[in-house]
């Protein structure tokens, strides 16, 4: 799939809209449009905005070791603009929760008066906090989001862009393509059973236009959306029901781990045995696939970064094994794929503020940001004005989780949509 839109029917992650996330829906506060005067002091101020809690946690679970690792490598000070800075890192917990994000990034902008704000982790977090650092007037960078939702669902316009919000990550054309090079390898009737939440992601994914539909009929599947269910849903009946009847064998969609989790435990309940189940968003994290026992192995998954990625850090040196070992050691945990991006987004915007002529000067940490052309751990970061003007893509591949001696390993194995990523084994089916 080579075209890049993504029409405005998405639903959008914003003021706007109420975005239901957990039992109830919450209006988003009303944004302030305050540009605020920057601390004239010696210390540079970056903002940071992730899910520490709540259902979307796993996104955020390495920042503090992260946080921890780049603190010490800035413990010196920061050149730039012929003088040496002070650096803070000021963290909120998004919760999960877009209403919350849009608040935290509003005090960071208003009160602490950042310099420079991050966010991270599905359009729940990146999106709010990218719409209050536009209309404050605040340089801004994200990622771990596929570029549609953050870029479509604020009602971006691909003609105009955003001024002061960037974001680097892949999107939905890659991940099509990785599961359907993915799927390739296992002989099924090519009959699909798509999952969706009832939001931005969920939309993005399912869009008849430009989503997965089109993609998925033109190599020759079928896909079989019962339509969009409502996230922490307690019921899929519905949804495993159709499936069954139209024969799927192969399973893909988006959720939350625990909207995953609750429709696999009833796939097995009721009876549906799919050969292949790939789920965006769900899989990604150990823990998760630990909590399914053995019905955890052999799910399949998008890969954005891991141990085996050929990039290294441009700030400190390691290498991506090097930071997942790292990572590991520290905490007695297994690596997580948004370590590689939750290092890469300090990266980028320390590499941006080591550019930036007056940190205190938005205009010119914008400037500095239009000129990255930087090497992060999780590959090149380059805006180009492609696929649109505020977005950078980084690599994807896909594989599948295998069970071990020592638990499970996220083995790659497919990837035809990044060549320079090795393969580390085969899809099997599931058992």
């Amino acid at each position: 799939m080579t075209d890049d839109r993504v029409p405005s029917i998405l639903s959008p992650v914003t003021r706007r809209r109420a975005v239901k996330l957990g039992a109830s829906a919450i209006a988003a506060p009303t944004m302030l449009h305050y540009a605020p005067a920057r601390a004239a002091d010696d210390v540079i101020r970056i903002g940071m905005v992730s899910p520490r809690t709540g259902p979307l946690a796993g996104f955020g679970e390495a920042d503090d070791f992260i946080l921890d690792g780049v603190r010490k490598t800035l413990a010196s000070g920061l050149q730039s603009g012929g003088k040496t800075w002070k650096v803070e890192i000021l963290t909120k917990d998004s919760q999960s929760n877009p209403n919350r994000a849009a608040e935290v990034a509003s005090e960071l902008i208003l009160r602490d008066k950042v310099d420079l704000i991050l966010a991270s982790a599905a359009p729940e977090t990146t999106n709010p906090v990218a719409d209050q650092a536009e209309v404050n007037e605040v340089p801004c960078i994200t990622t771990n989001c596929p570029w549609q939702p953050y870029f479509f669902g604020r009602n971006g316009d691909p003609a105009k862009g955003f001024k002061y919000t960037y974001h680097f990550f892949w999107g939905l054309e890659d991940v099509i393509a990785a599961f359907l090079k993915l799927w390739d390898g296992v002989p099924t009737n090519k009959v699909v059973g798509g999952i969706f939440p009832n939001d931005a992601d969920g939309n993005a994914w399912g869009d008849p236009k430009l989503g997965l539909p089109p993609a998925l009929a033109a190599a020759g599947y079928k896909l079989i959306d019962p339509g969009r269910f409502q996230v922490m849903s307690n019921d899929f009946t519905a949804q495993i029901t159709a499936f069954k009847q139209a024969g799927c064998e192969i399973v893909t969609g988006n959720a939350i781990p625990p909207d995953f989790a609750t429709f696999w435990a009833q796939c097995a309940q009721q009876g549906f045995k799919p050969k292949i189940v790939t789920i965006g968003k769900a899989l990604l994290f150990p823990s998760v696939i630990d909590s399914l026992g053995d019905r955890g192995n052999g799910l399949s998954s998008e890969i954005w970064w891991g141990p085996t990625h050929p990039y290294k850090s441009g700030l400190t040196g390691q290498s991506t094994k090097d930071l997942c070992d790292a990572y590991t050691k520290a905490s007695g945990r297994p690596w997580t794929q948004p370590i590689g991006f939750q290092h890469a987004l300090l990266e980028v915007a320390i590499d941006v503020l080591k550019r930036t002529k007056d940190v205190k000067s938005s205009a010119a940490v914008l400037d500095a940001i239009l000129a990255t052309d930087y090497k992060s751990i999780v590959g090149p970061v380059k805006w180009t004005g492609q696929p649109v003007k505020n977005v950078t893509k980084t690599p994807l591949v896909a594989g599948q989780w295998k069970k071990g001696p020592k638990g499970f390993d996220l083995v790659i194995t497919e990837n035809a949509t990044a060549a320079d990523i090795p393969v580390g084994g085969k899809l099997d089916p599931l058992g």
